[in-house]
């Protein structure tokens, strides 16, 4: 026959979960009105573009709007609200935020 004891209950014996490293965050991922600081950018052929319309690294970027479909989206970049940029939801991908 089988015994149940009920005062103690059993004991999970799973490990404690690690937190697995949060995906890196690009400025597709911002909300209306967040603002993140560049990192990086993920694609080499598109950096230069990227580069030349003021997206480098160390530079502030805030989400101004998304078009009612989702793309294009704008962005004002710079600290001082230095000009709007429209990008393509792809192109914004590829910006990373630290």
């Amino acid at each position: 026959m089988f015994e149940v004891n009920l005062n103690n209950p059993p004991v999970s014996k799973r490990q404690p979960q690690t937190p697995t490293p949060a995906a890196p965050r690009s400025v597709k991922d911002l909300q209306l009105g967040e603002s993140g600081t560049i990192c990086c950018l993920k694609d080499p052929e598109m950096a230069l573009k990227l580069l030349e319309m003021g997206c480098i690294p160390g530079t502030q970027v805030r989400l101004n709007s998304r078009a009612p479909l989702g793309c294009p989206i704008t962005l004002v970049v710079g600290d001082m609200a230095d000009y709007t940029l429209s990008l393509r939801v792809s192109e914004a991908a590829t910006i990373l935020l630290k």
